[in-house]
């Protein structure tokens, strides 16, 4: 019978879904080694925002905090995901820096790369592929799942066949807003495995209440291996839970390698974790029930709390509804971009705008008139030309990609530029990620060290 493995998500998807990326490396050191035991195929610790929130809110040095992960699971793939030509930022960086990224982050302790682009643009892809197979580590493709008349299963699977050139060694379907019917999951993974002979790994969210099922038909149709979050910290907004897809899998005969006592270990870890964030309102209860509204508007869990943010924070909350229903046009008018980062929040944002302002487009941020220059890629369908006309007031749209526009020494001029407070590069590329916010860290584990310093002299004096 055929054999399905599991990614665990708890560390990195499950955490960031649930409760904001607030795990803190203390709160799960503890449980490393028994995830490292667990039989999983790999587990997801590192990428999509753990690294903006380690600096930003956590105090840590999110390559430190890898480091310590790998000491600690020597025997489990580390998995992290990356956004393509944005890396782990929000708009995209030169090829050099991708370059320096992808070797940093496998020089340090990652085995597996997803890749993924907001706007499924291969030449956002090709250089992180290219740059991981180099590395050595395995380059995942991902198809940011969505609907649309433009996204069909030829298209898929055309985009498909492309990574796989590029050097893909394992496709994944992400399904970022849980929208993947088990009907349109089975009819994709099919589609996928008669086109290429490579792994499929299907990654969904339980917002909708489809997951469950959206991943039987999915290994059903020949899916290889599944995202899922430990039990305490699935559902919602997160992933399915592992131990409930490992029982099923199991009854229907498939192998899984998932060690039940060690699963049961690792969800009574978290239980205490969940109570105390679900006291202190880091994990709203909302983002664990069931959302059907997603269906309608295709917006993923996360960016329907941003919508939800930004009007309570503007005093506007009665506007929900209207932001919900204009969602969806401005998704239309840019080309149906798939609502994944950043492409979720430049929509969500605009729509905003313009139920707020009473006008469409009478207001634009700097991002949607960047996306509509061309800076994050070729679009799914061409954007609105009345719409693109009116956002950018007679500038032209950039000729060609991007990223070959951008200067390619941007590395050292930035190390220069630091000085003593970057003391590797793996601090200069935090920096050229974020950085406000990277400085910030920088003074205060300066100041921190100094602190310890003055301790010890003290005790030593006494």
């Amino acid at each position: 019978m055929k054999k399905v493995r599991f990614t665990e998500t708890v560390l990195r998807d499950a955490n960031q879904s649930l409760a904001a990326t607030r795990l803190a490396f203390d709160q799960f050191e503890a449980i490393l080694k028994t995830l490292d035991q667990a039989g999983y195929y790999s587990a997801e610790v590192w990428g999509g925002a753990t690294f903006d929130v380690c600096l930003r809110f956590l105090n840590e040095d999110p390559w430190e905090r890898l480091r310590k992960i790998r000491a600690a699971m020597p025997n489990t793939r580390l998995q992290m995901l990356l956004r393509g030509q944005n890396i782990l930022g929000y708009h995209h960086y030169s090829d050099d820096i991708v370059r320096r990224f992808v070797r940093a982050s496998v020089r340090n302790g990652i085995d597996i790369i997803r890749i993924f682009d907001a706007l499924n643009d291969p030449e956002n892809l090709k250089v992180a592929i290219e740059e991981t197979v180099n590395c050595g580590a395995i380059a995942s493709g991902a198809i940011s799942y969505t609907t649309s008349p433009v996204h069909t299963l030829e298209n898929y699977v055309s985009l498909v066949r492309e990574m796989k050139r590029m050097g893909a060694s394992t496709i994944c379907i992400k399904d970022m807003a849980g929208i993947m019917s088990p009907k349109e999951a089975y009819d994709l993974v099919a589609a996928i495995k008669d086109a290429v002979d490579l792994p499929v790994v299907v990654h969904t969210h339980s917002t909708t209440g489809l997951a469950f099922m959206t991943c039987l038909k999915a290994v059903e149709a020949g899916a290889d291996i599944l995202d899922t979050a430990i039990s305490s910290f699935s559902g919602g907004t997160s992933q399915p839970a592992t131990e409930t897809l490992d029982y099923v899998l199991r009854e229907y005969g498939y192998e899984t390698d998932l060690d039940q006592s060690k699963l049961l270990e690792i969800a009574d870890f978290f239980k205490p974790i969940r109570a105390a964030f679900l006291a202190d309102g880091t994990i709203n209860p909302i983002s664990m029930a069931t959302d059907t509204q997603c269906l309608s508007y295709q917006i993923p869990g996360g960016m329907l709390s941003n919508l939800l943010s930004q009007l309570k924070s503007l005093n506007a909350l009665d506007k929900f509804d209207e932001a919900l229903l204009e969602t969806p046009r401005v998704r239309a008018d840019m080309g149906y971009p798939p609502l994944v980062t950043p492409t979720s929040q430049i929509v969500g944002t605009q729509a905003v705008q313009n139920v707020l302002a009473g006008e469409r487009y009478k207001n634009v941020g700097a991002e949607l008139r960047a996306y509509c220059r061309g800076e994050y890629g070729k679009t799914p369908a061409p954007i609105d030309p009345e719409v693109r006309a009116k956002i950018l007031a007679g500038e032209e749209p950039i000729q060609g990609r991007f990223a070959d526009s951008l200067p390619a020494d941007i590395f050292e001029k930035t190390k220069a530029e630091l000085g003593d407070k970057a003391r590797c590069e793996e601090d200069v590329l935090s920096y050229i990620a974020f950085p406000p916010v990277a400085e910030k860290f920088f003074a205060a584990r300066q100041a921190q060290e100094e602190k310890i310093c003055r301790y010890s002299i003290v005790q030593v004096e006494e």
